[in-house]
């Protein structure tokens, strides 16, 4: 198969493309012909070495790409729930053999189905993951109930993306998302079901008298502390990443206890795995929420031969879309 392999921690440049033997699936995996490989900011993180003394994760020479969507090629033994030939997306988390490829190794309880949705493959691998965890996130971890308020921060960002339209789903009475500036909050257009886009740069200023129940902070840094003051009492703060790349920002925990306020760290890379049951309800929830348009995001389709550029342009924000790789 061909591959996109990260040769050592670092900037884009230490991609490589080459040629590597055909992964064969396991008990319990499906091998896939890869159509489309997601590309996301926490691909970039592992390549530059930020997790690399994390247990589990990558180390080079290895094969980046936590989702893809393609057809089923193989089937290990035990699985029965699939066929070859059948169009699939996979949830976060691939294996061993990364996504940057034109054939990958998945466990079958993280892969879901395609036939019959009509979900194009290029955004079903950009929006069925990231909503599948948004899924996760809400109902499992965060409990969102119905009535309740959520906050989005990077709101147009491709993890945050998939929490709108799931918590829509999940009953919620109003979704509020965030983006840096102003000057990008002023006739913000998005597809995305938010009630309103607001700048963070004075956040509590834009949202007024407004609480919520829960957050989801993808962003970290200052912003973090920042929003302790427009959560509503018993909220819950999501905390799904660290955009801001200041790894250094800490929260004063008592102005937790004294506004009955919890923060709770979420990683789906390692929760799904130690829950493989949760992944189909997860799939099929992210698949509802696509299907009915209320994940919708603009995608960019480079070869796989550019993965060191879709990296540039996913670590600098400038891509003005999710990219995706194709073999």
């Amino acid at each position: 198969m061909q591959a996109a392999i990260v040769t050592r921690f670092g900037d884009p440049g230490v991609f490589e493309l080459t040629e590597l033997p055909d992964p064969v699936p396991g008990p319990g995996q499906v091998a896939i012909d890869v159509s489309h490989a997601a590309v996301g900011l926490i691909d970039a993180y592992i390549r530059q070495g930020v997790y690399k003394d994390q247990e589990g994760l990558p180390q080079p020479p290895y094969v980046p790409g936590l989702e893809v969507a393609g057809v089923i090629r193989a089937l290990g033994k035990g699985v029965t729930d699939f066929r070859i030939g059948e169009p699939v997306v996979t949830l976060s988390g691939t294996g061993p053999e990364g996504g940057y490829a034109s054939v990958a190794v998945v466990d079958a309880a993280m892969t879901a189905s395609l036939e019959g949705t009509g979900i194009d493959p290029a955004l079903a691998v950009t929006t069925v993951p990231n909503a599948a965890t948004a899924y996760l996130a809400l109902s499992q971890v965060a409990h969102l109930q119905p009535g309740e308020r959520v906050l989005v921060h990077g709101a147009l960002g491709g993890l945050a993306s998939g929490f709108p339209g799931v918590a829509r789903i999940l009953g919620a009475s109003a979704v509020v998302g965030t983006v840096l500036r102003s000057s990008l909050a002023e006739g913000q257009a998005s597809a995305l079901p938010y009630d309103a886009i607001v700048a963070s740069e004075d956040l509590a200023e834009a949202v007024g008298d407004q609480r919520f129940d829960v957050v989801v902070d993808p962003v970290g840094g200052r912003l973090r502390t920042e929003t302790l003051r427009v959560m509503a009492p018993m909220g819950r703060m999501l905390l799904v990443g660290n955009a801001s790349g200041d790894w250094q920002h800490t929260v004063e925990t008592s102005a937790l206890w004294g506004g009955n306020l919890a923060m709770l760290g979420f990683a789906v890379g390692f929760y799904l795995p130690a829950h493989p049951e949760l992944g189909r309800p997860a799939a099929e929830a992210a698949l509802k929420a696509v299907s009915q348009g209320l994940a919708d995001v603009p995608t960019r389709v480079l070869p796989l031969a550019d993965a060191a550029e879709a990296h540039r342009l996913t670590e600098s924000g400038t891509a003005g879309a999710r990219i995706v790789l194709t073999p």
